[in-house]
């Protein structure tokens, strides 16, 4: 008797060699683009200062060429105008690119929004070794890319760009973790002056955090706030800590979370809305010095790529005393919600 003959359906089989295939990249990934991808979070760090730095560059050639074209994307709760920059959106370009150049597939997040196509030849390559960094964080980590987001603030204090008061401006990078602020970057274009932590691994050598102050001087407190988006923070602040409390206006979240940093104030205090870019690398930093950054309710805050970037329930930022703080601070706030909702 002759051997039966298998015929194989050539359809059958193309959709067998199709889902081995699909098995293999579900199990071992894609080259550049897979699930399981480690990027290491030391060379992520060095990135993130050279683009913080470059789109700082960026921002200081536009306002010393008078080419801000500055326009109003709309207004705040409280009236006050969010203006809008060349030096906004070419801060963006170079960032956003540079990131997603250096890390094909990683999430970014920025402030600000373009859909232009990008020919990546024509950007300029990012040293991943940054000597600073090699030098200061002696160990690494390696994280799943799908893991990690990274949050942009490609100009803070917009407002005060306008007005030339440069003091206040910062470009800010934030790498997130699973939701947690884990490497800050926060750089002032118009000083030159760069500081950076990476939460429980290392930080830049200008990084230092104020000593606590005597019991007896938290009488007279400062608390530093918005200059252009203070709402009824004054009035919150002195009725919970005092007639004394001295509250300090400035611009930017950045600049407000060095000075708090620096000593030079002892809260940082907002009661309104506040977008996540915002404080994301300032919220970072405060960790890798043990300072603490909340809601005014208590509420820790997460920066996860599906959250939405409001952060609604005001802020407290803190080196010390953060829940006595708290404590006094939220009972005003609650009679100010009150008050909102009648």
């Amino acid at each position: 008797m002759a051997p039966a003959t298998v015929r194989l359906n050539p359809v059958g089989l193309l959709i067998a060699v199709v889902l081995a295939i699909c098995l293999f990249f579900y199990i071992f990934g894609i080259p550049g683009f897979s699930r399981n991808e480690r990027v290491s979070m030391r060379e992520l760090l060095s990135v993130s200062i050279v683009l913080a730095e470059r789109g700082g560059k960026r921002v200081r050639e536009i306002a010393d060429a008078h080419k801000l074209q500055a326009t109003s994307k709309g207004k705040t709760k409280e009236g006050a105008k969010e203006m809008l920059t060349q030096g906004d959106l070419e801060s963006h370009r170079t960032i956003v690119n540079g990131f997603l150049k250096a890390f094909p597939g990683l999430t970014v997040i920025s402030e600000e929004h373009e859909n232009k196509p990008v020919d990546f030849n024509q950007i300029p390559d990012v040293d991943k070794q940054l000597f600073e960094v090699v030098t200061s964080v002696l160990s690494d980590q390696k994280i799943p890319i799908n893991n990690i987001a990274v949050w942009i603030d490609p100009l803070d204090a917009t407002q005060e760009y306008t007005e030339g008061l440069y003091e206040y401006v910062t470009t800010m990078v934030c790498v997130v973790v699973n939701g947690e602020p884990t490497i800050g970057v926060i750089h002032r274009p118009f000083t030159d002056e760069t500081v950076w932590a990476w939460v429980d691994y290392g930080h830049s050598p200008n990084l230092k955090k104020a000593p606590e102050r005597n019991e007896g001087d938290l009488e007279h407190q400062q608390i530093i706030v918005s200059r252009s988006h203070q709402g009824h923070v004054k009035d919150v602040a002195k009725k919970a800590l005092g007639e004394k409390t001295e509250v300090v206006p400035a611009g930017g979240a950045g600049y407000k979370t060095l000075e708090l940093i620096k000593g030079n104030v002892d809260a940082y205090v907002h009661v309104t809305l506040i977008k996540k870019w915002d404080i994301c690398a300032g919220h970072a930093i405060l960790k890798a010095v043990e300072g603490r950054m909340t809601t005014l309710e208590g509420n820790y805050i997460t920066y996860y790529p599906s959250d939405s970037p409001k952060n609604e329930d005001g802020l407290l930022a803190t080196l010390y005393h953060h829940y006595d703080l708290l404590k006094k601070l939220t009972p005003e706030m609650d009679t100010l919600k009150g008050k909102r909702q009648r």
